[in-house]
């Protein structure tokens, strides 16, 4: 919910907007009971209501095949998403650091057209075609894709090493998926 609201003497201004995901934001100010300056500040409240907003609903959108839709933080690792909001076994036995293929994902629509030289020499040394490493997506778009690897029948103790937030192996080389 994205609220706003400014006290101007006896006199409370009140800006509501709709639900963005699960993510709250209020504002609020008190001026004095000078109508002009409180007519500002309701103004400045309001625009600042709508950024927020626009900032919250402009989160890139992540459907997981048979799970559902989530808005998920730009920037963030795909296998973190996956995990973290679609609540997924998805699976990452190397910690994200591209040395496996476990995290492999099958998109269904909206890949990425880049992809890193780490991810690039993992699938072709594993033969793999049509899948991409989820360790090493960033979720900047929307995105739809279907888990291929889970920890559910996969025999193992957990689903992996933590993630690190930000892409490894360092240093992060990119290049086209072609």
């Amino acid at each position: 919910m994205l609220a706003a609201s400014a006290t101007c003497g006896s006199i409370r201004h009140v800006v509501v907007g709709s639900d963005a995901g699960s993510i709250r934001h209020e504002a609020s100010a008190t001026c004095p009971a000078d109508p002009i300056k409180g007519i500002f500040a309701f103004r400045f409240l309001l625009f600042l209501s709508l950024t927020l907003f626009e900032i919250v609903s402009t989160m890139p959108s992540l459907t997981v095949d048979g799970i559902g839709t989530f808005e998920v933080p730009e920037g963030k690792r795909l296998a973190a998403a996956l995990c973290e909001e679609a609540g997924t076994d998805q699976l990452h036995a190397c910690g994200g650091k591209a040395r496996c293929t476990t995290c492999r994902v099958e998109f269904i629509s909206g890949e990425p057209d880049s992809m890193t030289v780490a991810e690039k020499q993992v699938l072709a040394a594993k033969g793999a075609s049509g899948v991409r490493l989820s360790c090493q997506i960033l979720c900047e778009s929307d995105m739809s894709v279907r888990v291929i690897s889970r920890l559910e029948g996969s025999g193992r103790k957990d689903s992996g090493s933590p993630l690190a937030g930000t892409i490894e192996p360092t240093p992060v080389e990119w290049t086209t998926k072609g």
